[in-house]
């Protein structure tokens, strides 16, 4: 019984593989070139927006240790 299911489900997985046309399953070289721009634009995204990040967590650091040093020059 088991067997029969999964021939089954095997055999509705291909036709429906097959029913595709082969032509819809290539890609264009415009298409290519499309989805190509698409990741480098959003490369570029992340990107920035980590090095945004990473500007932020600097600017924090330094102006923690600014504060830390005019607090040890009060305490002297």
């Amino acid at each position: 019984m088991k067997r029969i299911a999964a021939f089954i489900l095997l055999l509705a997985a291909l036709s429906a593989a097959a029913s595709i046309p082969a032509q819809a399953q290539r890609t264009t070289t415009a298409e290519n070139m499309r989805r190509s721009r698409k990741d480098a634009k959003q490369q570029q995204k992340v990107l920035k927006k980590m090095s945004k990040k990473q500007r932020k967590a600097m600017k924090k650091y330094q102006k923690s240790q600014r504060k830390a040093a005019k607090a040890n020059r009060r305490t002297r």
